[in-house]
């Protein structure tokens, strides 16, 4: 267990990531933003920090740029994994149906995502599928809710496709223009500000559920 804790932690630091990028490069990148958006087990998976490192990387002023990562290259693929990935989610969802809900939590696999996720889904409707991109987990179980929820698949298609791209390239040009910067040599911080602005909406959404009391019956 303590192994596998490093090696997550390990996943979602700063050193960690660069260490795919530049071993990996566009394959490796495209496959963990597929599965991070695309299949429920890829919900640990680092999105936001992942893009926002190969930004930096893609940067040909940064001292250890990667020569072989173009950033319009990167845009283009990584939004298409993003955008396919979520239309996988959204048809497994559609096949599984209501029946998830009864699934025991596995090592992997726990309830209370699909719970945080279908909360975000009934919170904001449609748009959901664009804002769930800047939360990790919510992003992975989202398309996946929508699908369980059938929601209508016209609405989905235009919500994926703008959320898709604007998540990668906001992201993607963040971290390129940061690549230019000294803030590139404090990448690490950098990424724990992303994670926690990004699950910031979780931890509201807890506490406002721990702090509402139930309104007592008046017989």
């Amino acid at each position: 267990m303590a192994e596998l804790i490093e090696s997550l932690r390990s996943l979602h630091s700063a050193e960690g990531i660069s260490q795919i990028v530049q071993a990996g490069g566009l394959f490796v990148l495209i496959a963990i933003i597929f599965a991070e958006t695309g299949l429920l087990v890829g919900c640990f998976l680092p999105g936001d920090s992942l893009l926002i490192t190969a930004g930096v990387l893609a940067n040909p002023l940064n001292p250890n740029h990667v020569s072989s990562m173009n950033i319009w290259i990167l845009n283009l693929t990584l939004a298409v994994a993003g955008i396919v990935g979520d239309q996988v989610g959204y048809w497994l969802g559609l096949k599984t149906g209501t029946k998830i809900y009864d699934r025991p939590d596995g090592r992997i696999y726990k309830r209370r995502h699909l719970e945080h996720a279908r909360e975000f889904y009934k919170r904001y409707g449609g748009i959901s599928i664009a804002l769930g991109r800047y939360v990790p987990i919510v992003r992975t179980f989202v398309p996946f809710v929508a699908g369980v929820a059938q929601m209508e698949y016209r609405k989905f298609v235009a919500w994926n496709i703008g959320g898709g791209i604007v998540w990668v390239t906001s992201l993607l040009w963040i971290g390129y223009f940061l690549g230019q910067t000294p803030l590139a040599n404090r990448l690490d911080k950098i990424i724990l500000l992303v994670i926690f602005v990004s699950i910031l909406p979780i931890i509201i959404g807890s506490l406002k559920k721990m702090t509402t009391k139930t309104p007592r019956l008046v017989k």
